[in-house]
């Protein structure tokens, strides 16, 4: 329970420490995104219903940039599912493990396509 518990703190720790870094408001992505493979092309429209809204185009909205985080995609993952701040948490129902793994790569993409 104690590592359980403790786990938890250091997950929370470190999205709070990937949420103060600076927005990239208003500029373009630098890099082509290429979504020819199918589960970008999946992990696209999983982001277009679900995470958009507050992250347009991985850049920052009301949510935090995206295009500039280095978190891993287990903790991607952890802050999907769980939620934090004024993000929701999305449950197995809303965003599928198969779509949350094909979201993954479209973000990790995005994050790419704007070192490019």
């Amino acid at each position: 329970m104690k590592r359980r518990l403790t786990g938890f703190i250091l997950t929370v720790g470190l999205l709070l420490l990937t949420g103060c870094h600076s927005t990239r408001r208003g500029e373009p992505i630098t890099g082509s995104l290429e979504i020819s493979d199918p589960k970008i092309a999946r992990g696209r429209l999983v982001f277009l219903k679900n995470c958009y809204q507050c992250h347009p185009g991985g850049e920052a909205g009301l949510g935090p940039a995206l295009n500039n985080k280095p978190a891993p995609v287990f903790l991607m993952k952890t802050q999907v599912r769980v939620g934090l701040g004024a993000m929701p948490a999305f449950s197995k129902e809303q965003i599928s493990p198969e779509d949350l793994d094909a979201l993954m790569t479209y973000v990790i993409r995005l994050r790419k396509a704007d070192r490019s």
